[in-house]
């Protein structure tokens, strides 16, 4: 005669079992949180007597009003107001150059245009009185103004400031155009 064993967990210990059994899977596979993002790195090598745009003439967020005004962003990077115009927040910066030369080198820059038209969703405006920020500082214009390279190394910086026009009742948007600099090396 054969015995036979019947295993019969008490109610308690049943609990427990399905416990474990609902846990299990969750303790082998640990919960990670996954993300993924991509960044940029750029590099910029330059060949001798060249420059390039480091940064673009941002006259930063303005609110118009039913009289015309202007916005300034001079060389050093302060914004100021003039009319019907209010200033918003921080914004605001210079455009700003760099580039490699020679040391002592003379320089010539000169301005595409004396003032140039941004265009958006409303009225075009003007930006007019640009001013480089050398030493001391100058305003641009279509004739060369010169500066000497003073780094042992060759490599200048410059930032460019102006005066943005504002229309009375100016439509709300973003507004953008173009300017040109040029530069000659003596």
């Amino acid at each position: 005669m054969g015995t036979s064993h019947i295993f019969c967990p008490l109610p308690m210990q049943r609990g427990l079992a399905i416990a474990a059994l609902l846990i299990a899977p969750a303790l082998a596979a640990p919960a990670l949180a996954q993300g993924g993002a991509q960044g940029e790195a750029e590099a910029i090598v330059l060949r001798p007597l060249s420059f390039f745009k480091v940064n673009d003439l941002h006259f930063g967020d303005i609110i118009p009003s039913a009289s015309a005004g202007t916005v300034t962003i001079e060389p050093d990077g302060s914004r100021s107001r003039t009319g019907g115009v209010t200033l918003a927040g921080n914004g605001g910066e210079p455009a700003r150059f760099a580039g490699l030369g020679s040391f002592n080198r003379q320089v010539n820059i000169s301005l595409g245009s004396n003032m140039i038209w941004i265009t958006g969703p409303g009225t075009r405006m003007r930006v007019r009185n640009f001013e480089i920020g050398s030493t001391p500082t100058a305003i641009l214009s279509t004739a060369p103004t010169r500066f000497r390279i003073t780094s042992p190394l060759g490599n200048y910086n410059f930032p460019v400031g102006g005066t943005l026009e504002v229309g009375a009742n100016q439509a709300p948007g973003d507004y953008s155009g173009t300017f040109t600099i040029t530069l000659n090396y003596l």
